[in-house]
């Protein structure tokens, strides 16, 4: 009989530490730099709640510069989340290190960034089904043009390499890395994040500020 960790997912959450002025900078003209690091920990926060409300698995708070920031400590006991460090290196070789990771302890793992309100429960769902049901890799596009959740059943070096992160070709390489290394991949629907002033319009008002 396959043992627990054997059948569920892991839910990795990458999230910097909400220091004033090195969060949301791109936003710090709208909210301030106290402004702009509330509302990454609001946005942390609720990353974090989707993915234990999904129920796929233990969720993995993956924290940088390290896992040392109150907050961090905050978000362990409260919602029992365990912590673990981004490390060095871009973000292709900390996300290649923390799907290697999850992987040798589950069979699928999903990794997400920590600025995406429209995150849901049913969306982690829905992709931890695309790895079910045989697919290598699953992808919600961001529409900017990255992405802002990967799911991934195997991990390959290639498919973090040498990708312009922050760019808008990083969805476009990526698709391009996986029918390279001929895994199925399945794409969800596009969500957005918060990186600019225009887009605290379309803040849910759980997020904004109280």
């Amino acid at each position: 009989m396959a043992s627990a960790a054997e059948t569920v997912c892991r839910v990795m959450v990458f999230a910097r530490a909400p220091t004033p002025g090195e969060v949301k900078t791109r936003l710090i003209p709208a909210l301030g730099e106290a402004g702009a690091a509330a509302l990454h920990r609001r946005l942390v926060t609720h990353t974090l709640g989707a993915a234990a409300d999904a129920l796929i698995g233990p969720v993995e708070l993956w924290c940088t510069p390290d896992t040392g920031d109150p907050f961090f400590f905050d978000c362990e006991r409260r919602l029992r989340v365990s912590l673990h460090a981004q490390g060095q290196g871009d973000l292709g070789s900390r996300m290649r290190r923390a799907f290697e990771s999850a992987l040798a302890r589950a069979p699928r793992a999903i990794l997400v960034g920590s600025d995406i309100p429209a995150l849901s429960a049913q969306y982690l769902r829905d992709a931890d089904r695309a790895l079910v049901r045989g697919d290598e890799i699953v992808i919600g596009p961001a529409e900017d043009g990255g992405y802002a959740l990967i799911g991934l059943s195997r991990c390959d070096p290639e498919l973090f390499r040498d990708i312009p992160w922050g760019g808008p070709e990083v969805l476009s390489k990526t698709r391009r890395r996986a029918t390279a290394l001929s895994w199925r991949l399945s794409e969800l629907p596009a969500l957005w994040d918060v990186d600019r002033p225009e887009d605290l319009e379309r803040l849910p008002e759980d997020l904004r500020a109280r």
